[in-house]
This record gives C-alpha cells, sequence and structure tokens, in this order.
C-alpha cells in the first residue's frame, strides 16, 4: 500500500436521492483511516444549493467534498453520441469519469444506496493491473436463475463472471487507453439493453477485464449474503431493498445508526413515514416485471446475443449516418445530404426526353416499370418495405387537376410508399406520377437502381441551364396535361428522419406557375417487430394525405409561392405533432434558446 495516495470517490445522484448520498458518506468517513486523503466527487446536473452546503459542510482534514455538474460534458460529447437522452440518468455518469478527471490512475465509484463499513483506502490500494475495473460479483445473477440465464444467454457473460456496477474501482488509465467510453456509445447505440442497462453494458466491455475483489466490498441485500455478516466492508442497498421504503428491511440498522447522525435524517424519517402502500405494491410490480422482462429479452430471436451471431447488430455505416443527422440538426444544415450521392457529372440537353416521346424512350419506360412493380411487389413481401395504413386518399381522390405532390424525404424506397398511395386512388386511372430527382441520380447512379433512375418517369434536375430550360418547360407540359409531379421540398434525404424540415419553395414555385395545387403528403414511420439486414428495425409508414392547397388568385405569384410553401409546413407539422404526440423543436433551436 502506498499511505501516501489520494483516494478519489465518485458518486452520482440528482437533488431527491442526495441525502442518500450524504448518509453514505458519513458512514465512509466514520470507518475510513485518518491517514489517509480522500476526494470526494458528487456528479450530477440539478442538485441544490441547499444540499451542496450540507455536503461540504462535512469536509475535514481528511475528507474535501466537491461537486461536478457534468452538463458541459454532455454537451461536449455530443458529436459523439446523438442518443445522449439516455444519459439524464445518473448512473452512467461513472462512465465519464476517465475522461473528464484524466488526472486519476484510477478511481472508485460507489453507488448512494450504500453503507460504507470498511475503509475504502483498502479497496482502492488494489492493484487492478490490465483490468478495466476492480469488481464484485452479482449476487442476483447468480442466486436468481432467470437472471442468471439472461446474462448468459442475452449479454453473452457468464452469471460467475458477471458483476455488480453499483461498487467498482475504475482502472481510469486503461479506460482511456482502450476508449472505453466510446465502446459504451457505440454499443448504447447498437442495441438497447433493457434489464440492468448500464450494467450490461459495462459487463460486455469488460468482459474479461475485470480484477474480482473479495465479495466483502459490494455485499448486497438479496438473497443469501455473500460473506459473514462480521466481515462485510460495503453494504449495498440493491432494488427496491431500501431502508427509507421498508420498516421491515433487511440490514437497516446499519443505515438508520448513520442516518441519525446526518442533518438530513427527519428528511429521511418523511420519506418512510410517507411512502404508501401503494407505492410498496409498485414495488412488487416493478420487480415482477423486470423478472419478465428478463425471461422475455431471454425468449427474443432479436436479443443481442442473437443478432451478434446472425450477424445482425446495426451496422456502423447506419450508425454514422445518424450521427451525422444529429450533427446537421444541431448545425441547421437542414437542406444537406448526410450521405454521398453518386459523383455528378452534367447532363446535357440531348440526353435526357423528359415527356417520353421517342419511341425508344418509351420502350425503356414500359419495360423498366415492369421489372419495378417486380421489385417493388418483393420488398413488400419481404417485409422490407411496410405500409401500415393510407389515410387521406380522398384528398387524391378528389383533385381534378394535375398537381405538384410534396413528400417528406427519409428512405430510398420512400417515393415506392407515395406510389403505392397513387396506385390506391382513382387518379392512377387517369393521370400519371412522374418524381423530380438529382442529376447525380440521373447520371451517374450505378445497377439496377441507377435503371430506375433513368427509366421511371423522372425529372433530373440539371447543373446545365439548357437543360433546366427543357426541364422547366417539361414541367410545365406535365401539371397542364393534369398529370403529377411528386417533389420533396426538404430537398435533402436523411434516414429514418421523422421530423419535417424546412422546405424549399421550389416544388411550390412549379404549382403556382402552372396555377395547380399542391398535394401535401407526409409519412409518420414506427419500428416493426422486424430487424433488417443493417440491425435496425424495419419502418412501419402510415402515409398521411392532406387536402390539397390552391394559388390564392388574390396573392401575388411570390406572396403565393411563400404561403404555399408556409401552409404545406405547418400541415406536416401538425401531423408529426398529432403522431408523435411530441412538439417539433430542432437542436438548433434548443442551442440557442
Amino acid at each position: 500500500m502506498n499511505e501516501q495516495k489520494k483516494v478519489p470517490v465518485f458518486y452520482a445522484c440528482d437533488d431527491n436521492f442526495v441525502k442518500y448520498t450524504m448518509v453514505s458518506l458519513h458512514s465512509m468517513m466514520e470507518n475510513a483511516s485518518k491517514d489517509r486523503q480522500y476526494e470526494i466527487h458528487i456528479l450530477h446536473t440539478d442538485i441544490s444549493e441547499r444540499m451542496q452546503k450540507l455536503l461540504k459542510e462535512m469536509s475535514n482534514e481528511n475528507f474535501t467534498v466537491q461537486f461536478d455538474n457534468v452538463t458541459d460534458y454532455l454537451k461536449s460529447i455530443r458529436n459523439k453520441l446523438p442518443l445522449r437522452d439516455y444519459y439524464s440518468k445518473t448512473t452512467y455518469f461513472r462512465l465519464f469519469i476517465a475522461e473528464m478527471f484524466p488526472e486519476y490512475e484510477k478511481a472508485i465509484y460507489i453507488d448512494s444506496d450504500t453503507i460504507v463499513l470498511g475503509d475504502v483506502a483498502e479497496l482502492y490500494d488494489y492493484e487492478l493491473g490490465d483490468s478495466y475495473v476492480g469488481a464484485c460479483n452479482e449476487q442476483v445473477m447468480i442466486q436468481e436463475d432467470v437472471y442468471g440465464t439472461y446474462v448468459e444467454q442475452v449479454v453473452g457473460v457468464e452469471r460467475n463472471n458477471y458483476f455488480n456496477a453499483g461498487m467498482i474501482v475504475i482502472n481510469c488509465e486503461q479506460f482511456r487507453k482502450n476508449h472505453v467510453l466510446e465502446q459504451f456509445m457505440e454499443l448504447l447505440q447498437m442495441y438497447n439493453f433493457v434489464v440492468t442497462q448500464d450494467e450490461d453494458y459495462l459487463n460486455l466491455i469488460c468482459h474479461n477485464k475485470v480484477c474480482w475483489l473479495p465479495q466483502k466490498w459490494n455485499v448486497e441485500v438479496f438473497g443469501t449474503l455473500a460473506c459473514p455478516e462480521n466481515e462485510i466492508c460495503v453494504l449495498h442497498y440493491i432494488m427496491v431493498s431500501k431502508p427509507w421504503h421498508y420498516r421491515d428491511c433487511r440490514m437497516q440498522d446499519y443505515f438508520w445508526r448513520y442516518a441519525k447522525e446526518t442533518p438530513v435524517y427527519d428528511e429521511i424519517m418523511e420519506v418512510l413515514d410517507s411512502y404508501t402502500d401503494e407505492e410498496r405494491k409498485r414495488d412488487a410490480e416493478s420487480c415482477d416485471r423486470l423478472l419478465q422482462t428478463a425471461k422475455d429479452e431471454t425468449a427474443n430471436e432479436n436479443n443481442y446475443m442473437n443478432l451478434v451471431r446472425a450477424g445482425k447488430l446495426k451496422s456502423r455505416d447506419r450508425l454514422e449516418v445518424l450521427e451525422k443527422i444529429a450533427r446537421y440538426e444541431r448545425e441547421g444544415r437542414f437542406s444537406e445530404d448526410v450521405e454521398e450521392d453518386p459523383p455528378t457529372r452534367e447532363l446535357k440537353p440531348n440526353e435526357i426526353d423528359y415527356l417520353r416521346k421517342k419511341l425508344k424512350s418509351k420502350i425503356k419506360t414500359k419495360l423498366t416499370y415492369k421489372v419495378a412493380r417486380g421489385f417493388l411487389n418483393r420488398i413488400i413481401e419481404n417485409k422490407q418495405l411496410i405500409i401500415k395504413d393510407v389515410i387521406g386518399i380522398e384528398n387524391m381522390d378528389a383533385l381534378n387537376s394535375g398537381a405538384v405532390i410534396t413528400c417528406n424525404h427519409f428512405n430510398a424506397f420512400d417515393s415506392f410508399a407515395v406510389q403505392i398511395a397513387y396506385e390506391k386512388s382513382k387518379q392512377c386511372k387517369k393521370r400519371r406520377l412522374y418524381r423530380v430527382i438529382r442529376e447525380g441520380n440521373y447520371t451517374n447512379f450505378p445497377g439496377f437502381y441507377g435503371m430506375l433512375m433513368r427509366n421511371c418517369y423522372t425529372f433530373p434536375l440539371s447543373s446545365n441551364k439548357d437543360t433546366m430550360k427543357k426541364f422547366m418547360k417539361s414541367m410545365d407540359t406535365v401539371l397542364q396535361h393534369g398529370d403529377f409531379m411528386l417533389v420533396y421540398p426538404e430537398q435533402s434525404m436523411w434516414w429514418n428522419y421523422r421530423k419535417p424540415k424546412p422546405l424549399k419553395k421550389g416544388a411550390f414555385t412549379f404549382a403556382v406557375q402552372n396555377n395547380v395545387p399542391v398535394l401535401p403528403i407526409f409519412i409518420t414511420m414506427q419500428d416493426s417487430d422486424i430487424i433488417g439486414d443493417d440491425g435496425f428495425y424495419v419502418q412501419e409508414y402510415i402515409i398521411h394525405i392532406e387536402k390539397p392547397i390552391y394559388p390564392d388568385p388574390s396573392k401575388s405569384r411570390a406572396e403565393n409561392i411563400a404561403w404555399m410553401r408556409d401552409e404545406n409546413y405547418r400541415i406536416w407539422k401538425e401531423i408529426y405533432e398529432k403522431f408523435y404526440g411530441i412538439p417539433l423543436v430542432y437542436d438548433c433551436e434548443k442551442d440557442a434558446g
């Protein structure tokens, strides 16, 4: 042992739980060596000044207490972790310690629902070697077969090699060297563990990199105690075994002995006195639900280990796309694509027959449509494309002219969804559906999809002025003839992005120029129970067809374009908020606020 080393100890809690942190810390101080220095860190985002003051007043010549607000750190890693909402749980804060405190070689993390009966300096002094953590066996997994089976068959860790993460010695050097936080962030996006959550992730990452500590350093109040009572160094009131909720809680005397010596004793007693039978009933039900969740996950053919065996974990490239989408949203870059387009070459006027007047164009289109229909049938049959419902088909049926159809753009297959909606309408027999596409998708898209891009009544844009003149003239012909033109006014495609993005004016300019309505379509989506080859759930689509927006003859051309665009966006926003039950807010707005 190095008697001169300081002992860094970390708790993580919120304002509701910090009073129990105080009890745990008091017990630690009472049983600590007078020859060592202990640096106590409380990781938090919202602890009141009053509670911070009470805890800081506990400092003495051996113990310093400081509060570390992790809010700024959470913001700093957003580029790496778009799914940052997971971090609202304080238990995840332990993952940040090594990166936030580079001065530490190792550190102790301990939950607040503990009583410390030994000197944590002894705990800190264990040599960890190249292990990521020092930890004790999780007794729930050893003593309860359902949970033991769960961790072996879902997480892929043997039940006797699974540790409780409520008391660990973190080898900060190894965490940093092996990028444990980055591994965690990647896993968090690849798979959602729902039983013990962060503990599952830690065990998966640290598997075979654990220095097993004597069980006395984490004795859980569960089943058979893992060591004799007189040897306990850390007592851990796990799950619903809380002395402040149950008067008959096992091993409660240890807790109340120290609680009585803190300034929050009366507050804790008030919690106990006010805890109702209904709340205790909910505790029992939550335990039953957790047990059932473990059973369900074990039986789930799409659980983590089954996905690993099948090679169906979420693909890295899809995760990178999601990260990029989150970054672009924060930066307000809504009109930019997040995925690489085919390289663009200039489309010349003589290369495109927009209206398919030439015999060669007609034959190609007819043959390609037949192939495309077979492809569409297959992806529907294989549930690669799932249309759950089409709402508002009567709004398409009621059109008596050509129209610009607008739709949100989130998948390479979303135009197939519009095609299906179009085919359900009686308009299918009267009017043709065309699609505006990008120049590079027409000129350079390879293989089968390139054939579809070039021959399925597509209207490619062009960087060539003469081609664009031909484009505009042909657009006018299509709309005045009474046909439909599908336009994506968001301009960019963001994969599986559910929010409507700000709209460009092109689609509305086409409509105003030809005095035809805009027919707003907005597609909402939700996870199906089918996992695709990329490891993500295939989305079920609901196609919402809203009432057409007609140009207002009392408005000028510019006024109509702006008004129709704003009205289209308002309609999409209304659908989004009603379907998903949340307000439409962009991350760039949050940052600005």
